[in-house]
């Protein structure tokens, strides 16, 4: 009887034991598969993401390209050029102006001037040999912001 017993009580153990082992794996495949999901879900997100960020990028460095580019056109055009230059200026001071309410016009040329001092020998390259004048002749007609602190 007692050998019975045993064994009644080895195979409920086994039983049990068997039935616990299962049904942990199955829960963790379970958790594996919604783990998964999420992972493809998020990069399917991300993806889609910086792709919009990439088309955003292109859109705005595309329309202000085609800003200058327009600047440029009118720039041409002698009465209307002076206009459309004063009008750009204004326009783009006053922009610097939301950015800067303490500033006034003479920072913002010298601001403006340092500016175009850096890229300056970059846009003189792109000019026709003919009609480029010297980095020095430009750089004469730049106001002097030494003294304030440019």
């Amino acid at each position: 009887m007692a050998l019975l017993f045993r064994a009644l009580k080895s195979v409920v153990f086994l039983g049990w034991l068997s039935f616990v082992l299962a049904s942990t794996a199955i829960a963790a495949g379970v958790w594996v598969m919604q783990l998964s999901a999420t992972v493809a879900t998020m990069t399917t997100n991300a993806a889609a993401i910086a792709l919009a960020n990439r088309k955003q990028l292109a859109k705005a460095v595309a329309k202000t390209k085609a800003k200058a580019r327009l600047r440029r056109v009118i720039a041409v055009i002698p009465v209307a050029g002076v206009g459309a230059l004063a009008y750009f200026e204004e326009q783009d001071y006053q922009e610097w102006l939301q950015q800067n309410p303490e500033g006034t016009r003479q920072q913002y040329a010298c601001k403006v001037s340092a500016l175009t001092a850096e890229v300056m020998d970059e846009v003189l390259q792109d000019l026709p040999e003919f009609v480029r004048p010297e980095s020095e002749t430009v750089l004469g007609f730049m106001p002097d912001c030494e003294q304030e602190g440019g």
